[in-house]
């Protein structure tokens, strides 16, 4: 069933702050049935255990390209070094030198200010044109 899915921009200038997200290698999963990735499905139930919200999104929105959905979420979780849930989903997707410890799973932090690089695209009918 089709459905629609926000940019990782648009999420963050809805929340007015820094967003992160996690994206899978496409080189170590080059097929688009993420329904079948278990490395993806593992990290869904550790979000759910964990009791962290997530959505589907996609990644930067570009007005010069489209690409189809490739099993990236949105983690709802403070950008903050200092905040417990940051630091326990920090933990767990990278190493102390901020490496991923999940291969294939790649952690990304998009700023609020990149976000508003493309806060045209919000403007009424931009997408129509």
């Amino acid at each position: 069933m089709p459905f629609l899915i926000k940019h990782i921009d648009q999420i963050a200038r809805e929340k007015q702050r820094d967003v992160l997200y996690v994206d899978f290698d496409r080189e170590l999963y080059p097929d688009y049935d993420y329904t079948n990735w278990q490395i993806r499905q593992d990290l869904i139930n550790w979000l759910d255990e964990q009791d962290i919200s997530y959505q589907f999104c996609a990644g930067m929105a570009s007005e010069y390209s489209f690409e189809s959905y490739h099993g990236q979420l949105y983690l709802d979780v403070i950008y903050d070094e200092n905040d417990p849930v940051y630091q326990r989903l920090s933990r767990h997707l990278e190493d102390e030198q901020g490496k991923p410890k999940i291969k294939g799973v790649l952690f990304f932090y998009c700023p609020l200010d990149m976000a508003m690089q493309n806060k045209h695209h919000d403007e009424p009918g931009f997408w129509e044109n």
